[in-house]
């Protein structure tokens, strides 16, 4: 008796699943060499095929919530990659790591720490044992060290969750914090 022949459903791949994503990640370092830290986690990301669009400028901020804690350097930036959100991830945590970047308590002071902004305008929320990652970053309105240098870099940039605008998330920081940020 011949093999019955099954025919499977072919599913056609989206045409944009594949695409370049604009993803916004934000840097910074408070131990050793803050400048040189930074050049080289960028260095490490554009040879992990990261292509690097937009830099900000460096800006100081004090460690938080501990200002006893060394100053931070911070930059945002923009990039293009081919990563979906959890390898991207998984990508910055080992280049982490690769800088020098070792588990201690939460919010103290660190060779190298990247954070991503925003993916592709997109709300994403993935939690497991191993990561968790909430894009936006849950704590960005909050956080004038990254708001300056993403007006700096996307002054026309909204919130995805809230919808506000770049200006409008600025204008809600308390002046003292906002003086508090310094252009190195």
């Amino acid at each position: 008796m011949p093999k019955k022949l099954e025919i499977g459903i072919v599913k056609k791949q989206d045409i944009l699943e594949n695409q370049v994503k604009k993803v916004i990640l934000s840097l910074g370092s408070n131990l050793g060499n803050r400048t040189l830290n930074l050049e080289k986690t960028k260095f490490l990301l554009e040879n992990n095929k990261i292509k690097i669009l937009k830099c900000s400028k460096y800006y100081e901020s004090f460690s938080w919530p501990n200002k006893n804690f060394p100053k931070f350097y911070n930059i945002v930036i923009e990039v293009e990659t081919y990563l979906k959100p959890l390898p991207l991830l998984i990508l910055l945590k080992n280049i982490e790591k690769k800088m020098g970047r070792t588990k201690t308590k939460k919010n103290y002071p660190r060779i190298c720490d990247i954070d991503i902004i925003d993916y592709d305008a997109q709300i994403l929320e993935f939690n497991s044992k191993f990561n968790d990652l909430k894009i936006p970053h849950k704590a960005l309105k909050n956080r004038p060290f990254v708001l300056i240098p993403l007006f700096e870099i996307s002054k026309n940039w909204v919130h995805p969750i809230s919808g506000e605008n770049i200006c409008n998330l600025l204008n809600k920081i308390n002046a003292d914090d906002l003086r508090s940020i310094k252009l190195v």
